[in-house]
């Protein structure tokens, strides 16, 4: 029988955050089991060419940067700061583990293990099972469920003979195909049109079915650093004034655009999804060389010689080589209550980011008593999937915003918490900087106004 006061089901970037700040705030023990050999979830089976598509600073663990501090000098990213590669990102959490939270003396960490419910997993090497007496807390950080290529079934059936891959096995072609089919039209999509267009691949030679198009964000718009602040505050401020300035849902969506709150690949394609990629302008420039874009829903067959839609039929041949890049990133976005007795399931409390909210999180359970309470901390920001979600996404945000910063305490925290990103970046404006206090001017202006129009919408919304 094993005994700790934090059992943290999954070593991803929002176990090991939550456990972070546990481990800094607290002097808990804590044990921690996954299915994989190393910390990182996901990251051990990506794809080779992924990166973040947000700035590194963003993410990891609270108590340590994973940012290099610099800005990419070519590249797509041209400009702007660092993205981590997936081997960063795996190196960084391991670092972590075996630098960090082992040498404490207060963690156990169990690779290559399967979780069974109650308090009891196994291992997939020995068999052995054990079993835990916990003081304090389960937190079940694998409940967003995150998705990868690699071990994605898709939805779709495939004839004998085609050439079919998961995006992990795009970097092991030897033989030049006919072309590319890419199906799938979210980040993973994005990424794999761009690695081929970044390694040469005729534009003309790509099919890419997009069963949804995307309403995305401006990578400049979320860089953390002083000299981004007019594109990352400012934006803060056009998106209150366009959204309090809307008139209807569809002339909000027409006025974030017009702020470059939002972008599109197509311009005369009117998005019904955001998940909240992120791309650059350089990136956005590139994947408008995609002519041969599909719209007919979703795939249903693939043959030798057609592709079978839920609108139709498109050809192809046994030489094309058809990449799967289906797989939801987050799979599970079911709300369920943070806090519930002895129980903790992180999700996002802040809209794009899971490991600042794992992080939040665990500072509410180290400093805050009372579930209803903390729950009320802890409002989780719905995961968006249609369009009108972002609206609704925002909405619980704004609310959650204001609410942290009528608390001292958590104001406080928010500012030194490296997660963060953007109280560092606003608390230490220059009073006497004229075009920086007018955005933060024109912010506070909106953001009531900007407010209420969003209760309106979702009202409207159901």
């Amino acid at each position: 029988m094993l005994e700790t006061d934090y059992l943290i089901v999954g070593t991803g970037a929002v176990g090991m955050a939550f456990a972070d700040t546990i481990l800094t705030e607290t002097d808990a023990e804590i044990i921690m089991v996954d299915l994989h050999h190393k910390p990182g979830g996901h990251w051990n089976v990506a794809y080779p060419f992924v990166t973040l598509h947000q700035p590194s600073a963003f993410y990891g663990v609270s108590s340590c940067e994973l940012s290099k501090g610099r800005k990419d000098k070519v590249g797509l990213n041209l400009g702007l700061n660092d993205l981590a590669s997936g081997a960063e990102v795996n190196a960084y959490f391991d670092e972590v583990m075996r630098h960090q939270f082992l040498p404490t003396g207060r963690v156990q960490y169990y690779p290559m293990c399967k979780y069974q419910g109650e308090a009891k997993f196994s291992s997939l090497l020995t068999g052995e099972e054990y079993e835990v007496k916990v003081r304090k807390k389960i937190v079940d950080a694998t409940y967003l469920k995150t998705q990868v290529p690699a071990t994605h079934t898709p939805s779709f059936t495939i004839e004998d003979g085609v050439a079919f891959m998961p995006l992990n096995n795009l970097t092991k072609i030897t033989q030049p195909p006919s072309g590319f089919v890419i199906i799938g039209g979210g980040k993973t999509g994005i990424d794999a049109c761009l690695w081929l267009l970044e390694n040469k691949v005729d534009p003309d030679k790509i099919t890419w079915i997009v069963s949804r198009d995307a309403w995305l964000l401006d990578r400049e718009n979320t860089q953390p650093t002083p000299d981004f602040f007019e594109s990352s505050i400012g934006t803060i401020a056009a998106q209150f004034e366009a959204i309090a300035q809307s008139e209807s849902i569809p002339d909000l969506f027409t006025k974030l655009e017009a702020a470059g709150v939002l972008l599109r690949i197509d311009p005369t394609v009117q998005p019904k999804m955001f998940h909240g990629a992120t791309v650059s302008q350089l990136e956005l420039k590139a994947l408008r060389k995609i002519k041969q874009v599909v719209r007919l829903g979703r795939v249903q067959h693939i043959g030798l010689d057609s592709i079978t839609l839920a609108a139709g039929t498109i050809p192809t041949t046994k030489d094309h080589v058809h990449v799967d890049c289906s797989a939801s990133a987050i799979s599970n976005l079911e709300i369920k209550p943070v806090f519930a007795g002895n129980t903790i399931t992180p999700q996002t409390v802040r809209s794009y980011q899971p490991v600042f909210s794992a992080s939040f999180i665990a500072h509410i359970e180290a400093k805050y008593s009372g579930e209803k309470e903390m729950n009320e901390i802890c409002t989780v920001v719905p995961l968006p999937n249609h369009d009108t979600d972002w609206i609704k996404m925002l909405a619980v945000f704004m609310m959650n915003q204001y609410r942290w910063s009528q608390d001292k305490e958590l104001r406080k925290w928010l500012l030194y918490n490296r997660l963060d990103g953007f109280s560092q970046l606003m608390y230490k404006i220059d009073k006497e900087d004229e075009v920086k206090q007018a955005i933060i001017k024109r912010m506070r202006d909106n953001m009531m106004p900007a407010v209420m129009k969003l209760q309106a919408y979702v009202a409207e919304i159901g």
